[in-house]
Formats: structure tokens, sequence, C-alpha cells
């Protein structure tokens, strides 16, 4: 249940940010809703794709939808409002990346996924949404040049595929994941840990 919840409101603050981005891009109210939809769905959908775990998770249940659609609405109304919140939403950004994680993992698993599919599909879960928002504002996405965040993914998800297959209760695997995922997370927002990078120059 709690889990539920904290996936609601990760999911309603993907939305958010989302709408914050596509106004700086002076978007129109329907781009700012499509472009919050596919942040906070586009993982899921993407991982419901190529696993082929149909009905989509947002047609499954409609109500998320609405709720991206109602977080985006909500942002124009109080743009400056949520824009000064930005270190809150950093920090739901990192608690949506672990639930988010979870439940790519749990769906993985319960379609019988081998271990290294299971933690791709909460890899792809956590992070495609903030992908594909990037590359729909014409961005450099910045998964692939901010602060670790794939990797907290693949972590998180190890952490929990191992302690369940260890016969850990759920409740404490997940405990664990978080313990372990929201950390590094934030760890890497503060202290701007990154992945080392791969500069090539051409000389000629």
């Amino acid at each position: 249940m709690l889990l539920q919840v904290i996936f609601i409101i990760a999911l309603a603050a993907e939305a958010m940010t989302a709408a914050l981005a596509a106004g700086r891009r002076s978007m129109d109210w329907f781009g700012v809703c499509l472009l919050a939809c596919v942040t906070a769905l586009g993982g899921g959908t993407t991982r419901d794709v190529l696993l082929g775990h149909y009905p989509l998770s947002w047609v499954h249940d409609p109500y998320l939808l609405v709720l991206t659609c109602a977080a985006a609405l909500f942002t124009i109304a109080f743009a400056r409002l949520v824009d000064r919140l930005r270190m809150a939403f950093l920090l739901l950004d990192a608690l949506g990346l672990v639930v988010f994680t979870i439940v790519g993992c749990d769906i993985a698993m319960a379609m019988g996924q081998s271990p290294i599919i299971v933690i791709v599909a909460g890899m792809i879960t956590g992070v495609v949404g903030g992908v594909l928002r990037d590359v729909l504002c014409n961005d450099v996405p910045l998964l692939f040049s901010s602060e670790l965040y794939a990797t907290v993914s693949i972590a998180t998800g190890a952490v929990y595929l191992l302690g369940l297959q260890l016969g850990l209760t759920a409740e404490l695997v997940i405990a664990i994941a978080f313990a372990v995922g929201f950390p590094l997370r934030v760890a890497a927002i503060i202290f701007k840990i990154q992945m080392p990078r791969f500069v090539y120059k051409d000389l000629h």
C-alpha cells in the first residue's frame, strides 16, 4: 500500500517537472499535458511494449492518465510555486526512481523473465520517461550527461532481486532497496557524482 502511494506521488511529481520543462519552451496546454504523460508513463509503456505485457499500464488503469494531466494543469496554474520547490522535486524524483524500478522488476518477474531482463525492465521503467522528455524537448538526455541515474536504478533492481531470491520478505526487500537506491541518488545529486565520460576529439 505504501509503495502504491509513493508511486502515485512520484508519478505526479514527474508530470509536474515535465510540465515546467514544457512551459520553458512555450508549449501550448496540449503539449504540456502530452509531455507530462510521456515523462511519467513513458518508462512503463516502453517496458510493457518490449516485454509484450498487455494491456499497457495506463490502458489498464486510465486514472494514471487523469492523474498526470491533472498534475500538468496544476503546474500551469501554480508554476511559480512549483518552480520554488525544486529540491523537494529532486527528492521525489529520487524516490520515484526507486519505486519505478521496483514496479518494473515486479512485472518482469511475474512474467517469468530471467534475472538480467528483470533488472533491465526495472531500469527502463525508471529512466526512459526522462529520456523521452529530453528528446522531445530537443535536449541531450540528462541520463547521458548528468549525475548517476541509470546506475542507481540498476543497483536498486539488483538489490531488490537478490533479496527476493534469498527468501527475504517483500517488505524487508523493499526497505533495503530504498535504503540503497534513495541515498545513492541523493548523494549523486548533492556531490555531482557521475560516470566516467568518454571524450573523443578528432584532431584531423
